[in-house]
């Protein structure tokens, strides 16, 4: 691979045609990336041209994942009508969808919506998580579900994760009571001013990183960094959310094997279905911070078989716009062999040494002393300019401040079986009042 040296380079003119190829590009990247990966393959299953690419014969060619997680693919047998499910240890053992206003749709995912909710009795704001229990037990994603609650029931002490405050269920839907965030995804910020300069760039990755290291040191692998799992709080600072890929139990030299990811941000050793360990989340640093740099991520391409075959084997191209330290770092965290990346042996203490990173003292931006780069400037919880209109015009169903009547209580629970056994759970209430 050829590095160009630092030079200024006069930017090309953009004729109009170039303008427009730049914003097809653009609009293509941003509908591929709000699909889900399940959708993504099934779309990519029915392209006769993608299916001819060797790569993505192998990557659809998914043989069962020899993954604890997924192995018992069989929903757990439905209990008798007349028995209760379990809601586990609870300080908040009555909470029900009616302690809430439901006022506004702010996200949305593959089992339900993200939810702007006002508590009726103490007036605060929440970002309440309503997911539907038939779409996750259709797709047998409890596992993955009850995971995401494991892991925010551990998020309490790091200031770059999103904090549950407590979760509860109805017999058709899982409720999570999340810390409301508004200060809008990285990922609506960079379509609209396109690249961020380095400064701003080492700051997210910082606050990042220190999340990431954090979770990795609970033996947690997230598996699915991306700029739309990042969230700006109301001051600027990182907060890192949506836990349902996450990989528990994962040994500092532990390896796990499921295909799993966002296309753009997969890293080579899951595209070959090879067992991959935690270094999967300091590659996917690496892109996002590529992409902060550069708008697009590294290895993109509309043509999803030529993008998996740039990520298994087209060397990084780094343009002459960034300093040293960036160019080696994100060398050191886009290795294609993760035996070689940056982290591979002591994780995140290699990423926090590294001269990208001097200027960071890593006590004050773990206390939040630093100023962040850029500030949302909301004027209060009701403030929605950073959420994309597509998720706030839409209507707030019906259904989701509803308890269901009782006939469809029992009904549901028979359904649903003991899939969500101990998903409620609140603190004790010094601990988050």
């Amino acid at each position: 691979m050829t590095i160009q040296t630092e030079t200024s380079v006069p930017a090309p003119d953009l004729t109009y045609s170039k303008t427009r190829g730049l914003v097809a590009n653009l609009s293509a990247f941003m509908k591929q990336r709000k699909m889900g990966l399940n959708d993504f393959i099934q779309k990519l299953s029915t392209n006769s041209y993608a299916c001819k690419h060797p790569e993505v014969q192998s990557i659809l060619n998914l043989t069962p994942p020899q993954d604890p997680e997924l192995m018992n693919s069989n929903p757990s047998p439905p209990p008798s009508p007349s028995q209760q499910i379990n809601l586990g240890p609870s300080s908040n053992p009555t909470a029900k969808p009616s302690d809430f206003d439901f006022l506004k749709v702010i996200g949305k995912g593959s089992f339900g919506k993200v939810l702007l909710a006002r508590h009726r009795s103490d007036e605060k704001f929440y970002a309440v998580k309503v997911l539907q229990k038939k779409a996750i037990l259709k797709k047998k994603e409890e596992k993955h579900i009850m995971s995401e609650r494991n892991v925010l029931l551990k998020n309490v002490k790091h200031p770059f994760l999103v904090g549950l405050h407590y979760s509860f269920q109805t017999a058709d839907k899982l409720y999570f009571v999340l810390d409301y965030i508004n200060g809008g995804e990285l990922f609506y910020h960079l379509q609209r001013e396109r690249c961020f300069l380095e400064p701003r760039a080492r700051f997210y990755a910082a606050e990042i990183a220190s999340a990431l290291g954090y979770l990795h040191s609970l033996n947690i692998v997230y598996r699915d960094l991306k700029p739309e799992n990042i969230l700006l709080d109301s001051q600027g600072h990182i907060i890192l959310t949506d836990f349902g890929l996450c990989k528990e139990n994962i040994e500092p030299n532990g390896t796990t094997s499921t295909f799993c990811g966002t296309p753009e941000y997969l890293a080579p050793e899951v595209l070959h279905k090879q067992p991959y360990d935690r270094t999967v989340d300091w590659w996917c640093l690496g892109a996002v911070l590529y992409e902060m740099l550069y708008g697009l991520p590294p290895f993109y391409s509309r043509n999803t078989a030529e993008m998996y075959d740039n990520i298994l084997n087209k060397p990084l191209q780094l343009k002459p716009n960034i300093s040293n330290a960036a160019r080696h770092l994100l060398e050191g965290l886009l290795q294609k062999d993760r035996t070689k990346r940056l982290g591979f042996t002591d994780d995140f203490t290699e990423i926090k040494n590294h001269m990208f990173f001097s200027p960071i003292n890593w006590d004050d931006l773990n206390a939040k002393k630093l100023t962040p780069p850029f500030n949302p400037n909301v004027t209060g919880p009701n403030d929605l300019r950073h959420f994309d209109p597509e998720f706030t015009d839409e209507p707030v169903p019906n259904s989701i401040g509803c308890s269901p009547d009782s006939a469809l209580v029992t009904a549901s629970i028979t359904e649903a079986g003991e899939a969500f056994l101990g998903f409620s759970y609140a603190p004790a209430m010094d601990s988050y009042l």
